[in-house]
């Protein structure tokens, strides 16, 4: 297997995806499930919730990158 294709595949990025999925979503059930959520709880709540719609844009713009990249390599 060549590195070109373990790239193209882009397990670690995708894996990333899914523990940041993962973890935000539990952290919807936790806040969710609290009788009485606090401020600090809800801040909590909106920065994971802002940290994947970061890392999803980013996530999606490198995709198109790749795309360019891969696109480019294999017309040469």
């Amino acid at each position: 297997m060549k590195p070109e294709q373990l790239d193209d595949w882009r397990i670690i990025p995708r894996l990333m995806m899914i523990a940041l999925i993962i973890m935000n979503f539990r952290v919807i059930e936790w806040f969710m499930a609290l009788p009485a959520p606090t401020l600090e709880q809800a801040g909590l709540l909106s920065v994971m919730t802002g940290a994947l719609t970061g890392a999803f844009g980013l996530f999606l713009g490198s995709v198109e990158k790749d795309t360019k990249k891969t696109s480019d390599r294999k017309s040469s």
